[in-house]
């Protein structure tokens, strides 16, 4: 379900809370509530900075670190860091981190796509520094094939989207089954040194590494958990935390949250049911508009959500070309992240499988940096390690038929998202599973649309409660994350705080992001089928 270059990283994004979110319940690590081993033991990496690809803005270098900071002498892994100088005008204020989620994102392609994103006076002030996170992308990189050939048989092996029938499910379990058989095969040490822990004491290395005596940070999805594990193991270090399209903690780390028995992960967090609101509002304003606007609109919202009832209902009979049922469903959950193209695109896309057309992908366009490789696998072995999972592959049915009925075709995308982690061979060796309510040096910044597809508002008031000092300001929009989905309002006070401090008032809330849904005419373009579960969650 990629419209774009940048929409790939975000559904990877997605896809990565899905795969990574594939644990285990039955085999728990320890959680570790402080840093194993004192970072001062530690040496600081050395970077060493040069243009990362000629004439470019952002610079590249590498950080040796330890692979298990249990053992700091033993093996080291590298990380891909990036950085794009501050701008001015202004005193340069420092270094301001990013995470792009995931898990999985690879900071070093996705910030440099993401840069314009940021406020114009963050930009100005402090120096823009992301790395791919252990396990990921350019770093030292979990990667279970021999071949990019082996890698697309595999996933060619399996069904798009989400199992649907007892003979795919059947696949499905087999094919994520026999992935984490070749993942332990190739680099088992690696796969147990990926948790969100290690990579905070990744982050603490890297912050003393650019000369930061506190850590100034954004971190949209996946990138909220890990912000909130550096609050609770370095909370002496923050200065200034944004955490954007935030999970709740606790349903990240304790199967049992939520009081219901067993669930995977995003059902725990209630994704399914943020996601089926957030199309329930795709379909309302897009029903809304004319068909200049939003090119499945069936005159109203009423007629609109018949309209795609009808369309599901037709695809699992009669696909279109290699949309199926549970292909599409994949596309519309992944095409909600980004209004803008998103769901012009997506409403583009639902057009022409209504007129049995199969869709066009519209052109990519090529990112500052080019992609590593960036497998499947990657994201799950950071969530299918560190956050727990039911174990019992042939639950995953039942439990497909209970976030159906809560939330319709989008509860059974997200609960196979989760499956691959019941088969999963790997426990993080270091877990971090709280407190999360340490108190911190400065209190944080937490930022969350009203209708997130991946997110939803229910997980940052939960992490809001769990945090011992954290601030919530609600966007009233669509889409996953404010970041990228900018909202004038929502930066000001992002710049405030990142600058000076400055938290916005109590119950603070922005009406809306810059450009609502089918504000303007576009042409639409098709969205391309994704790969389904462990193609990148939260995002």
């Amino acid at each position: 379900m990629q419209i774009s270059i940048r929409l790939a990283a975000r559904r990877r994004l997605a896809a990565a809370v899905a795969v990574a979110v594939v644990c285990s319940t039955a085999a728990t690590a320890p959680a570790l509530a402080r840093p194993a081993a004192p970072l001062s033991a530690v040496p600081v990496p050395q970077l060493e900075w040069t243009p990362c690809v000629p004439d470019s803005p952002f610079e590249c270098a590498t950080a040796e670190v330890p692979l298990d900071y249990q053992n700091p002498g033993g093996r080291t892994i590298e990380l891909a860091v990036v950085k794009r100088k501050a701008t001015g005008p202004g005193p340069r204020l420092g270094s301001l981190f990013f995470n792009p989620g995931g898990p999985g994102g690879p900071g070093k392609v996705q910030m440099p796509q993401d840069y314009e994103f940021f406020p114009k006076e963050v930009r100005e002030r402090f120096d823009i520094v992301s790395w791919d996170p252990r396990g990921i992308g350019y770093s030292t990189a979990v990667n279970c094939f021999g071949s990019s050939e082996e890698a697309a048989a595999w996933v060619a092996s399996k069904p798009i989207g989400f199992p649907v029938g007892k003979k795919e499910r059947a696949t499905w379990i087999s094919a994520y089954a026999e992935l984490g058989r070749l993942c332990e095969q190739r680099d088992p040490q690696l796969l147990r040194h990926v948790s969100t822990a290690e990579t905070a004491q990744d982050l603490d290395l890297l912050r003393q590494a650019v000369g930061d005596p506190q850590l100034t940070y954004l971190g949209i999805s996946y990138g909220t958990i890990l912000g909130a594990t550096y609050a609770n193991m370095f909370p002496a270090k923050v200065r200034a935390l944004v955490l954007d399209g935030n999970i709740d903690p606790q349903a990240w780390t304790d199967h049992n949250s939520t009081g219901d028995p067993d669930l995977p992960l995003f059902l725990r967090m209630g994704t399914d049911v943020g996601a089926a609101a957030t199309l329930d509002q795709f379909l309302t304003l897009c029903g809304s508009a004319d068909t200049a606007h939003c090119a499945f609109s069936a005159g109203s919202p009423e007629a609109t959500r018949a309209k795609f009832d009808k369309l599901t209902l037709r695809l699992r009979e009669h696909p279109v070309g290699a949309w199926t049922y549970a292909a599409t469903i994949d596309s519309v959950a992944n095409s909600l992240y980004v209004v803008h193209p998103g769901w012009t695109d997506l409403a583009g896309t639902l057009q022409d499988l209504w007129q049995g057309r199969v869709p066009e992908p519209p052109a990519a366009e090529p990112p500052p940096i080019p992609y590593p490789y960036a497998g499947i696998e990657q994201g799950g072995a950071v969530s299918c390690s560190d956050s727990p999972e039911p174990r019992n592959p042939l639950a995953y049915h039942g439990f497909e038929e209970f976030a159906a009925a809560r939330s319709g075709d989008l509860g059974r995308f997200w609960t196979w998202a989760a499956e691959p982690c019941s088969t999963w061979p790997a426990v993080a060796a270091n877990r971090y599973t709280g407190p999360w309510n340490t108190p911190t040096a400065h209190p944080i910044l937490l930022v969350n649309p009203t209708y997130d597809p991946s997110t939803p508002i229910r997980d940052a008031e939960a992490m809001a409660r769990e945090l011992a000092s954290a601030r919530l300001l609600t966007l009233k929009g669509y889409g996953h994350t404010a970041l990228l989905n900018p909202s004038s309002c929502v930066q000001a006070y992002e710049s405030r705080y990142i600058i000076d401090g400055t938290l916005p008032p109590v119950g603070a809330t922005c009406a809306a992001q810059n450009t609502p849904p089918f504000a303007a005419p576009r042409p639409h373009g098709g969205v391309a089928t994704g790969g389904g579960a462990m193609a990148g969650i939260i995002g």
